[in-house]
């Protein structure tokens, strides 16, 4: 199976960071990783939003939770703001699972190649729930 792992993706309005810091001391979660809108090459956000969290990883025990903030001028209300992220192994596959779950649904994000190196796509199933599609293009080492 092409599905390598779930992953909740849980979005911000801004406030990104602070609830990552909550994680951290509430649940001991450990960062693995953290990006922002300002280190976007190419990007040039305003700078009140240069140090919004466009990607953060953070390893909760054995599990691992994925954050962002929203796009700058695009709100999250709360019961929205959390995503299924599925890691997958192989592009043809994310492809055709993410045009069969589509289906009945809206694609907010089409298949894409990302500046992070991925395939990457997002759409609202039939039945409301969000959806995150990622597939790592690099080959390993």
């Amino acid at each position: 199976m092409s599905i390598r792992k779930l992953n909740p993706y849980l979005n911000f309005d801004g406030t990104a960071e602070q609830a990552i810091q909550l994680y951290q001391s509430a649940l001991g979660a450990k960062v693995e990783s953290i990006q922002r809108f300002g280190d976007i090459r190419g990007g040039s956000p305003a700078p009140e939003n240069k140090n919004r969290v466009i990607h953060a990883l953070l390893q909760l025990g054995e599990g691992t939770l994925m954050i962002s903030d929203s796009q700058p001028g695009v709100p999250v209300s709360p019961g929205s703001n959390t995503h299924v992220c599925l890691d997958f192994s192989d592009p043809a596959d994310l492809t055709k699972k993410f045009q069969a779950l589509a289906a009945g649904g809206k694609v907010t994000m089409p298949l894409q190649d990302t500046f992070w190196g991925a395939k990457f796509g997002m759409l609202v199933d039939a039945y409301g729930i969000n959806w995150m599609f990622n597939c790592d293009l690099k080959q390993p080492a």
